[in-house]
């Protein structure tokens, strides 16, 4: 049985008929610009073949039901006490049921009038692992949410309004690429955005290569992470080096040159944050014109290049990440790879040559258990269309 169908056999079962309708909306992988997204920098990510499913059905009152598949527990509020994070009995939110809360406070805060509704919710885009389930779901529930009360907003906006929900509601300070990969994701197709301007441009990976992602099994979460750590040490350099630079304003700003000539301003360790957003920031910039130029080995090199940085200067890595790289290298497809989101847990992205993706997979995953003792998934996926509506009739 699809998930599709497993969420419309489950919303029957929980809240009787049928959903009115059903949103889907891809998880994201990060080719490269690791932690470049809250610093006004560029980033090269796809929307992926992962997804989240809302099922969704208007109720004539302000009761919002959520049913969801993934952990096995329904929750419920009011779009009238949204403020507060409570359920109907006045018990905290579980923090599954604060990306729906959450999106609803957020679309409220664009005067836009919602009904209650009756959710189910299920996805196959791994939790905590770098893959943006978070921004996959909120966007689901956006889409659904927006489709019931028969209005549109402009994309860019709607990917805007899922930030807003997670930073100012959930708590987890992300920047906009992930929900903007979800809503503008095209097929076979890498997305080069600008995080300041928020121009963007969708850029073909190529037919002879192909991504798989390798995943260790291990988890983090955002909030309990080093995330919002790292957040502040950028913030500490930039007003560090506005001591001696006082026009910049994010580490956008800094050049490599502008960086060595004041490194110095800035304190230990986030010097050393300063130099890797920086240098990263380059980084996405060659990528993107390795993919225009289709130079699919460059691209590959400087996935390699994002990955050590991410390790060595943001620290943003972790054993099982690292260990994960090492035993990738060698094999004869490999072009190149690092690990996805804000790191430290989770999964690696790889760029291979797509006649050896297979093997590479199954070789990657074989020397990991080796090295670990430890089981991996290591598997293909494709750049994937943005979110939409399903057929109602699915």
């Amino acid at each position: 049985m699809s998930s599709v169908d497993l969420l419309v056999e489950r919303f029957r079962a929980q809240f009787g008929g049928r959903p009115d309708l059903i949103s889907r909306a891809p998880g994201r992988v990060d080719l490269i610009g690791a932690h470049v997204d809250y610093n006004d920098g560029v980033v090269l990510p796809a929307a992926i073949t992962r997804y989240s499913w809302v099922a969704a059905r208007a109720r004539p009152d302000s009761v919002v039901n959520v049913l969801s598949l993934d952990w096995n527990e329904q929750g419920s509020f009011d779009l009238t006490n949204l403020e507060k994070k409570v359920d109907q009995n006045g018990r905290p939110l579980p923090e599954w049921a604060l990306y729906a809360a959450g999106v609803a406070w957020a679309l409220t805060q664009q005067e836009i009038s919602l009904p209650g509704c009756d959710l189910a919710v299920t996805g196959d885009v791994p939790v905590g692992a770098g893959m943006s389930s978070s921004a996959s779901v909120e966007v689901a529930y956006a889409l659904a949410w927006l489709a019931m009360a028969s209005t549109t907003i402009p994309p860019m906006q709607l990917a805007q309004v899922c930030q807003h929900a997670e930073n100012a509601y959930v708590g987890v300070n992300s920047g906009l690429m992930d929900q903007f990969s979800s809503v503008f994701g095209k097929e076979d197709h890498a997305l080069l955005l600008d995080c300041r301007s928020l121009d963007w441009e969708a850029l073909p990976l190529g037919s002879n290569v192909a991504l798989v992602v390798a995943d260790t099994g291990t988890r983090r979460t955002l909030t309990t992470a080093h995330y919002n750590t790292r957040r502040e040490e950028c913030e500490l350099a930039v007003r560090s080096l506005q001591t001696v630079m006082p026009g910049i304003t994010a580490l956008r700003d800094v050049s490599a040159e502008a960086f060595a000539a004041h490194a110095e301003v800035i304190p230990i360790p986030a010097r050393q944050r300063a130099q890797h957003v920086i240098e990263e920031i380059a980084r996405v910039e060659q990528a993107a014109d390795a993919l225009r130029q289709g130079d699919t080995a460059r691209l590959g090199h400087l996935m390699d290049e994002s990955h050590i940085s991410s390790r060595d200067l943001y620290e943003a890595s972790g054993p099982a990440l690292d260990t994960m790289w090492e035993v990738s290298k060698g094999h004869p497809a490999r072009l190149g790879g690092r690990f996805l989101g804000a790191g430290w847990a989770g999964c690696l992205i790889f760029f291979v040559d797509a006649a050896g993706a297979e093997d590479f997979a199954a070789a990657t995953a074989g020397r990991y258990k080796k090295a670990t003792g430890q089981e991996a998934k290591v598997y293909l996926i494709r750049a994937a269309q943005g979110a939409q509506i399903l057929e109602s009739d699915h």
